[in-house]
């Protein structure tokens, strides 16, 4: 979501900059910054030095801090971290006055209407092939460890017109798959038309287009979204649906609002309408009052849905949550790092039981680009969101190949064109 917060900012500022990829050439560099956890703002910090120190040899340049870290820490960035500017992600629009005016150099208002629906990004570090289209900004699920709705601001669904006329330009340039991003997809809802009513309307976009999108709330998957996916080929068959916990009285200390059973039960949807969907998930470590028996649970739960694959963290307490305000950070950091440990371990095994199943199998790969690792292959995803290499022959970015895979790793598929 910050990419394409980013692609919007670039955007807004282009009557007055352009993008250069030398930060020694700047006259302004803005650090988009997410407050989800405590490492990566510890990692923005450290970055934020290394920026501002530029100012000995270029006395015009202006660092900036934008996005959720803006709003949490807005006191400290300007007094400790001595930054030009801070900016919350609903108040990009203001940066060119602020920037030619010199005042105010805050600006953290929150807003309940703001969703950038008329400004047309700058996809300024594309592939060209694969965009990013919020269609929603802020959530009202308020999870106990959780910072967003502090930090975003409250739900609301952009405009359904500008979301399909940005999707058919992108496709007119070429552009070849879409991921539709909100906090929570599912609580899309505009003017009466929901999530499931959106997606079929970009879907009959046209057939070349893939659709993905991020995050479904496990308590919102619809039977209808199910539905929708199973009639249009070019929706993706890859659900990221976050767990965060495998028990359901962690999961009530987290807010989450469904239980491992109610959980489960939309697995058990899923694999009834979309028997070949591939499911990912977000998993907590060490969450406040998490005994050893809720982490086994957790690692049952990740047996028994077998995902394809996921995004692991430990806990890190966010001032101003619930969990801040009432409940106590009491799980030793060796114990969240030995409980993560097992996490990551059980998951690796898990990915690469998924992908030796998809060995003799044939796959449609949309091509993103050229391997990283060699220059003779090629590299693309097939519609379960897994990395497939193969061979180049005379294909190019953009195009569609069926792939038959021969060989895997825990995060990759290898095969040959067919």
């Amino acid at each position: 979501m910050n990419f394409a917060d980013s692609e919007i900012v670039a955007s807004i500022l282009s009557d007055d900059f352009e993008i250069t990829s030398q930060e020694k050439e700047a006259d302004l560099i803005l650090v988009n910054t997410c407050s989800i956890r405590d490492n990566a703002e510890q990692r923005v910090f450290n970055r934020m030095k290394e920026l501002i120190g530029l100012k000995k040899s270029n006395k015009n340049l202006k660092v900036g801090l934008i996005g959720c870290m803006a709003e949490r820490l807005q006191e400290e960035l300007l007094n400790t971290m001595k930054v030009d500017l801070v900016v919350g992600p609903d108040a990009y629009r203001n940066l060119p006055d602020m920037l030619r005016n010199h005042t105010p150099n805050v600006n953290v208002i929150l807003s309940e209407v703001e969703t950038y629906e008329n400004i047309s990004p700058i996809r300024y570090d594309s592939n060209g092939i694969s965009a990013f289209v919020s269609i929603m900004r802020g959530c009202n699920n308020f999870c106990s460890y959780c910072v967003v709705p502090y930090t975003r601001g409250r739900e609301r669904s952009r405009n359904i017109t500008s979301i399909l006329d940005e999707i058919r330009d992108l496709f007119q340039k070429g552009y070849r798959e879409v991921t539709l991003l909100g906090q929570n997809v599912n609580s899309y809802n505009f003017e009466g038309k929901n999530f499931a009513y959106l997606i079929q309307k970009v879907a009959e976009i046209n057939p070349l287009l893939r659709v993905r999108f991020a995050t479904s709330h496990p308590k919102d998957l619809s039977d209808e979204l199910l539905q929708v996916m199973t009639k249009y080929n070019n929706i993706c068959k890859s659900i990221h649906l976050p767990a965060q916990s495998g028990s359901s009285t962690n999961l009530k200390r987290m807010n989450r609002k469904y239980t491992r059973e109610w959980y489960l039960d939309r697995v058990e949807s899923i694999r009834k309408h979309i028997p070949d969907c591939a499911i990912s998930t977000d998993i907590i470590a060490g969450f406040c009052g998490e005994t050893e028996e809720e982490h086994k649970e957790t690692l049952s739960l990740m047996q028994e849905v077998g995902y394809e694959y996921a995004f692991m963290f430990k806990y890190s307490m966010r001032e101003g949550t619930y969990a801040h305000k009432h409940l106590i950070d009491n799980i030793a950091e060796n114990i969240k790092t030995r409980r993560l440990e097992e996490i990551i371990t059980l998951q690796q095994q898990l990915s690469l039981q998924s992908n030796q199943k998809d060995i003799g199998k044939t796959f449609e790969v949309l091509i993103e680009g050229t391997s990283k690792r060699s220059q003779v292959h090629l590299f693309g995803r097939n519609s379960q969101n897994k990395v497939v290499i193969f061979p180049k022959g005379n294909l190019q970015k953009g195009d569609y190949v069926q792939v038959k895979i021969t060989s895997c790793s825990a995060a990759t598929l290898f095969g040959d064109i067919v």
